[in-house]
C-alpha cells in the first residue's frame, strides 16, 4: 500500500532530523469505491464506518494484517474497490491506500471482510 501524504512528511522529518515519529496505537481501515488519493479522502464508500485492524510487525519491509478487517449490515449497495488506513476510527490521520485485487459489490445489509494476512503494507 502506498503511504499517504501524511505518512510520508512525518517518514521523512523523522529520518532527517525533524519530529520524531510516533507509531498509532491502533490502525483502522476505510472503504472506496475508486482511487482515495494521497490524502485518503477522495472516492469514499456510503459506508463511512472504519474497521480496526491489526499488524503483526514487518519483515522485509513488508507487513501483512494479523487481524481482520469487518463490516456488517453495510448502509448501501456499492461497490468497493480501494481501501486507506487512518490511526483512529473517526477523524485521525490517514496513514495508506491501496487497491483490492478485485472489486467487491456488496449489498445493503450485507457483510463485508477482509480476512487476516489479505491487507499488506509494504516498502520498497
Amino acid at each position: 500500500m502506498p503511504i499517504s501524504s501524511y505518512s510520508r512528511d512525518k517518514l521523512q522529518n523523522h529520518e532527517f532530523g525533524g519530529a520524531a515519529y510516533v507509531q498509532p496505537s491502533a490502525w483502522f481501515v476505510k472503504l472506496h469505491l475508486g482511487d482515495p488519493g494521497v490524502n485518503c479522502t477522495a472516492n469514499p464508500a456510503a459506508n463511512t464506518t472504519r474497521a480496526a485492524v491489526t499488524f503483526s510487525g514487518s519483515s522485509a519491509g513488508s507487513d501483512p494484517s494479523a487481524s481482520a478487517a469487518s463490516w456488517t449490515s453495510v448502509s448501501t449497495s456499492e461497490t468497493y474497490a480501494w481501501v486507506s488506513l487512518w490511526d483512529n476510527a473517526t477523524g485521525g490521520n490517514p496513514l495508506r491506500y491501496g487497491q483490492l485485487t478485485t472489486p467487491v459489490a456488496v449489498t445493503a445489509g450485507a457483510s463485508f471482510t477482509i480476512p487476516s494476512g489479505q491487507l499488506t503494507c509494504t516498502l520498497t
